[in-house]
Order: C-alpha cells, then sequence, then structure tokens
C-alpha cells in the first residue's frame, strides 16, 4: 500500500491522478480491523475529494479513538516536535504537513475541541506548535489553549492568544497604520443589512459604513475565492444574495489593483520567523485571481515573470515594501504566517488576507514549473532552521 499523507495525497491530485482507489482498500482495512490511523488517513482522502461530510464523520471517529496521532517516524535524535490542531477540513489548520515534509521531524498531532481538552500530561516533545487556524468556530478553542499553554516549559510556537487577531475584519485595526501599507477596511455584516440596501431600504452611507460601490462580499469562513463576489451596483447584490444562502458575511471595498498592462498580479507571502519569502505569485486578467489555474500554465512569460520575482525578491519586492514588511511582523506577532497581497498604482502593500493556515506546498507540476520546488524548499529550510533555533534557544519564548 501506498504510505499515506497531505503531501504525496495532494501532489497526485493536483497532477490529476485518481486517489479515489484508495478509499476502497481503507474502507476494507477499517472494516476488517477499525482503527484511529486508518481512519485518519480516509478523512484526509474524503477532503481531497471533496466528500467532506463524510470526511468529518471517519476524524471524528478517528477521535472517538485516540486524541493523538504520529504523523514521522523521523530517528530517534530527530527533533520532536508536537502539533496542535483541531477538527475541521484543510482549511482549519496550518499543513504543516507539507511544510515539514522530508524533514528529520518526529511529529506528533494531537487533536483538540471544545469536547476534547489538551491532554495532561502532554506526549514528550522539544517544542509545540499551535497549527490552529483562525475562525469564528475555533476561538474557543484558542482561548483555551492560551490558558493551558501559559506556562509552558517548552517553546510554543504561533501562541494561540494572537490567531484571532488574523480575521479580515480585525486585521484592518491591526494593521491599517503600518507605513507603505494599504488595507480595505473589512466589515462582518448580516443578510438582513444586505437584503436592506439591496432593496434600497437603506444606504451604505445611512449605515455608516466606509464603503462604495464597487465592493466585494463573501461569506463568512469561506476560502479560496468560494462565494466572492463583485457588486458594482444594488442589483448584483440582490442577485448574489438570492444565489448565496451565508446569514453573515465579510464586505470590504474594491480596490483596483491591475498593472499597467492591465493584469492583475497577486502575490502570497509568507513570513517564518520574521523573514519574508515569497510563495507563489498569480498573474490573471481577472480581478480574483487563483493559483494555480490556467492562465499561468497557457502563459509562459507569466511562468516567466514569477520564476524573475522568487529569485530577485530580496532586491526588488521584499526591498520594496521592507518597511511594510516589517510592521506586519512586528504588529502580528507570530512566528510563521502568510497573506495574500498586491501593489497599488501608487507603490503601497496592499494587503487582502492574513492566514496562519494557508497551504504551502511543494507539489506542483515541476515540469511546468521547475522554479517552484527550489523556492519552496528555500521556505521549508527556513522553517526547520526556526524549529532548530527555538529548541537551541532553550526557554520557551
Amino acid at each position: 500500500m501506498t504510505s499515506f499523507g497531505l503531501s504525496p495525497l495532494l501532489r497526485q491530485a493536483l497532477h490529476g491522478q485518481d486517489i479515489t482507489h484508495y478509499r476502497t482498500e481503507l474502507l476494507h482495512k477499517a472494516a476488517q480491523e477499525p482503527n484511529a490511523q486508518t481512519l485518519l488517513d480516509l478523512s484526509l482522502i474524503m477532503q481531497l475529494t471533496f466528500e467532506n461530510d463524510q470526511a468529518e464523520a471517519f476524524l471524528q471517529a478517528a477521535l472517538g479513538l485516540q486524541q493523538t496521532f504520529n504523523l514521522t517516524h523521523a530517528g530517534k535524535d530527530a527533533l520532536r516536535l508536537l502539533v496542535v490542531k483541531t477538527p475541521g477540513d484543510l482549511t482549519a489548520n496550518t499543513p504543516i504537513e507539507c511544510i515539514l515534509e522530508n524533514a528529520p521531524v518526529q511529529m506528533d498531532v494531537v487533536y483538540v475541541s471544545p469536547d476534547l481538552l489538551l491532554p495532561n500530561p502532554l506526549p514528550p516533545h522539544d517544542l509545540l506548535f499551535v497549527a490552529v487556524g483562525e475562525g469564528d468556530t475555533h476561538l474557543a478553542v484558542l482561548a483555551e489553549l492560551a490558558r493551558a499553554l501559559a506556562h509552558s516549559t517548552t517553546p510554543v510556537l504561533n501562541k494561540p492568544q494572537y490567531i484571532p487577531q488574523l480575521s479580515r475584519s480585525a486585521a484592518f485595526d491591526l494593521l491599517h497604520t503600518v507605513p507603505g501599507l494599504a488595507m480595505a477596511q473589512t466589515y462582518r455584516l448580516d443578510r438582513a443589512v444586505l437584503q436592506g440596501v439591496a432593496t434600497g431600504q437603506n444606504t451604505l452611507e445611512a449605515l455608516g459604513l466606509n464603503l462604495t460601490y464597487p465592493f466585494i462580499v463573501r461569506p463568512l469562513g469561506l476560502h479560496g475565492g468560494i462565494g466572492l463576489s463583485r457588486i458594482d451596483q444594488p442589483q448584483d447584490l440582490s442577485a448574489y444574495l438570492a444565489q448565496v444562502g451565508a446569514e453573515l458575511f465579510f464586505v470590504a471595498n474594491f480596490i483596483n489593483y491591475a498593472s499597467d498592462d492591465q493584469l492583475f498580479r497577486k502575490y502570497r507571502v509568507v513570513l517564518v520567523g520574521g523573514q519574508a519569502y515569497l510563495a507563489h505569485m498569480g498573474i490573471s486578467a481577472h480581478w480574483m485571481v487563483h493559483y494555480p489555474y490556467k492562465e499561468m500554465k497557457a502563459f509562459a512569460s507569466r511562468r516567466a515573470e514569477e520564476a524573475h520575482a522568487m529569485l530577485r525578491f530580496d532586491q526588488e519586492f521584499g526591498q520594496r515594501h521592507a518597511a511594510a514588511l516589517q510592521g506586519i511582523n512586528d504588529a502580528v506577532k507570530l512566528d510563521y504566517f502568510g497573506f495574500d497581497c498586491a501593489e497599488t498604482t501608487d507603490g503601497k502593500l496592499l494587503v487582502f488576507e492574513l492566514s496562519n493556515a494557508l497551504i504551502i506546498h511543494a507539489c506542483d507540476d515541476a515540469a511546468m514549473f521547475p522554479y517552484k520546488l527550489p523556492q519552496m524548499r528555500k521556505i521549508f529550510a527556513a522553517f526547520y532552521t526556526m524549529l532548530q533555533n527555538k529548541v537551541t534557544a532553550g526557554v520557551a519564548p
């Protein structure tokens, strides 16, 4: 049987390979002899094949049997990392398995939830990494982790008390005064308020919102552009609400970040121990830029531009926005996180969203994107070095 894990399965899925046959194999194994690891593997495969309800059911079944899982089997002298996650889909936690795919790390994962408290004592570890992502449904878990880990005798990376400030609405308050940075203020609005704007019963001005047409709207809790739309007039908002059944939304002004050639360039930057790295740059004729996607595969010139941006990141993008990058790092106070961003026409760093759970991986097609693997390895090496340095320091930061 092929060994399971997020990186190998994600790589196969991104390369168009069929991974559903693993499901059949694992279902047979689970029927013969149910065990937590098999159920956890089934949950992962179901997530990657977009069968989310079944994925959640298998994960809960696994957690009913055990709370802690060993994800790597490095040598006895390897660094011992304890990762804290919460039940959820692939966006719920930092995908640290991708970052440490080939690192000499002994990694255990412990799951926590409102009904599943951090075990005491914890498994043996040299340092602990909180992988729980920002989200309304994670606030109680993060608050409990902050209490439980306040007096940890081993270093705690990505301290839980700083993670809630990554939300779209809180991030503006955190960062809008950073020199050289631009960010649209984001509001949390319920359906009734937006319905009133759509029907003319209320106006943006009367609501006291710093919003003008066009603005963008998306349901709370969704990522990857799902449910995201640009609203140019009230009729657009009526049509949008008729199609999207959510009750709570994020709303922010649309900022046109098109370059002189009328293409949109969106960057994904990660900060590892305070140092910025470019994870990808997407170039598109549409303002909603996803990666990877057909346009990057269709235009060799755009891939060449991304390769150049990676090679010269420190000297060009990183230099242009050095003050903003430093300001973001100082304000966020996390050891590892990332953000999607662009550059405004007046040269500012335009930040769209912050996250500690962005999917950073080395699974792209090496023939199509030969420059990506060296860049990912650079990021992964920096992450491992950060872990080593935290252990060497010998005290909790």
